[in-house]
């Protein structure tokens, strides 16, 4: 396995501008290496908030990202980000992208842009499910690569163990416990993910730290989000017929993290909400080491398991 870093992330999320053929402006990005017939969710999500953010320049903050996954990516090639200037106002701007490749479009988001201004503030605390006072610390958990060494099992190859060990740019540790090869721990709607760059984010062309960090969030976010849903349908990464697709993504950035919180542990609180009719939605919640609450998630994907409840004898 290579040497862990974050720069898959960082390369991600470098834009190179380009001419615009639909709207008002354009970048391209590459999607990163990735074991699966398709690329990374995020590198979408991620890419297409870069894109947007570097069409705003007054100094308005992204809030909120509301996406749809419409055709799957090629994995290490180019995507096209056309951004649409739907409105510059004096507290808020949104922004349309859309993402194509081979002429297609294969993704879409609105983003919203806000100013800032006085207000009351409100975080939400730890999730009931979660006792913090019995969470235990990251550095007491093992990481993936700890967790995988002399593991087997499932469609689990040396290649997809190396990308989930260090190929992702983040090292993740789980509570109570990895759905890779199994699902460890109980089948409860919900899960803990600690989450942290393998080493200090790069600077990115073009982009504030605070907007890379931003972007950090959007990206690293789609990894285990849908595993809530997972877990509770005792359906492990590894499991022979498993598909799962992102179909929709929904985003919320409620207050900037701060110089260097990225770098460091931050909790992401999951938890499963429905499954039905091969789609499962899930919320997620990113938490900084003492509780502050710095953007939420919910997502709808695709979760493809007729083989299994065919072989299973029926519907879960």
């Amino acid at each position: 396995m290579t040497d862990t870093t974050s720069e898959v992330f960082t390369a991600a999320v470098t834009l190179t501008p380009a001419e615009a053929e639909r709207f008002d402006l354009a970048f391209t990005a590459v999607t990163q290496p990735c074991p699966w017939p398709k690329a990374y969710g995020g590198d979408l999500v991620a890419q297409a908030a870069a894109a947007a953010m570097k069409s705003v320049d007054d100094g308005k903050t992204l809030h909120s990202m509301h996406s749809y996954f419409m055709r799957p990516a090629d994995i290490g090639a180019e995507v096209r980000y056309e951004v649409e200037l739907l409105r510059d106002g004096r507290g808020y701007a949104t922004r349309q992208v859309r993402g194509y490749q081979n002429g297609k479009p294969l993704y879409v988001c609105l983003a919203n842009f806000a100013a800032g201004e006085p207000g009351g503030s409100y975080g939400e605390d730890l999730p009931d499910w979660l006792d913090a006072s019995g969470l235990p610390d990251p550095e007491e958990l093992p990481s993936s690569a700890e967790y995988l060494a002399g593991r087997t099992g499932g469609t689990m190859t040396e290649v997809s163990r190396d990308y989930w060990c260090g190929g992702r740019g983040f090292d993740m540790r789980h509570v109570p416990g990895p759905v890779y090869l199994d699902v460890e721990g109980e089948r409860k709607p919900h899960q803990a993910v600690w989450v942290r760059p393998f080493d200090t984010l790069r600077p990115v062309d073009g982009l504030t730290d605070a907007q890379r960090d931003t972007a950090a969030l959007a990206y690293v976010c789609d990894y285990t989000i849908l595993e809530p849903v997972l877990r509770v349908l005792d359906l492990p990464w590894a499991r022979e017929g498993l598909v799962t697709a992102s179909l929709d993504h929904a985003m919320w950035f409620h207050r900037a993290p701060g110089a260097g919180v990225v770098d460091g542990w931050l909790l992401y609180a999951q938890q499963a909400v429905a499954a039905d009719d091969g789609r499962g939605l899930a919320a997620g919640r990113f938490f900084t080491p003492d509780g502050t609450h710095l953007a939420t998630v919910v997502q709808e994907g695709m979760i493809r398991a007729a083989e299994i409840r065919a072989a299973e004898g029926g519907r879960r």
